[in-house]
């Protein structure tokens, strides 16, 4: 079915299928909720971007760097798409491989701080909605 637009869900599933070892270590931490609740999709696309971890609730993106990382392409690379990211209301934190595998409640604290930092959430469409709605069990709302 062609929905108009292109996603990159192919290619997210081959990324999701060759994870590093940082990636799935850390993975193991943030799947089923568990940092602050939080719902983290791996290897999701932002723009044409393919982000490791990211919250859509919390505008959230975690960004793990291999070495290559380091070298001054990859640098300039990684800047432009940190501002996109930016620019499309993301909140973007980095950690290299080295320090998931060699400290990561280290990195889960850290990143626990960051959505600390961060404005809560608004209330969903549906919650938002059941608001006004539905009234509490029990109570006539003819009032």
């Amino acid at each position: 079915m062609d929905k108009g637009y292109s996603r990159p869900t192919l290619r997210s599933r081959k990324l999701r299928a060759g994870a590093t070892e940082a990636e799935r270590k850390l993975w193991q931490h943030l799947k089923a909720q568990k940092v602050m609740g939080t719902r983290f999709n791996r290897q999701f696309p932002v723009g044409q971007y393919i982000c490791d971890f990211v919250s859509r609730s919390r505008k959230l993106i975690i960004e793990i760097d291999g070495g290559h990382h380091g070298r001054s392409v990859e640098r300039t690379y990684d800047a432009r798409r940190t501002a996109f990211l930016r620019a499309q209301g993301y909140h973007v934190i980095r950690f290299w491989n080295s320090d998931i595998l060699d400290n990561v409640e280290g990195v889960l604290r850290r990143i626990e701080r960051a959505m600390e930092d961060m404005p809560s959430p608004g209330p969903s469409r549906k919650r938002e909605g059941s608001l006004w709605n539905h009234g509490p069990k029990g109570r006539d709302r003819s009032c």
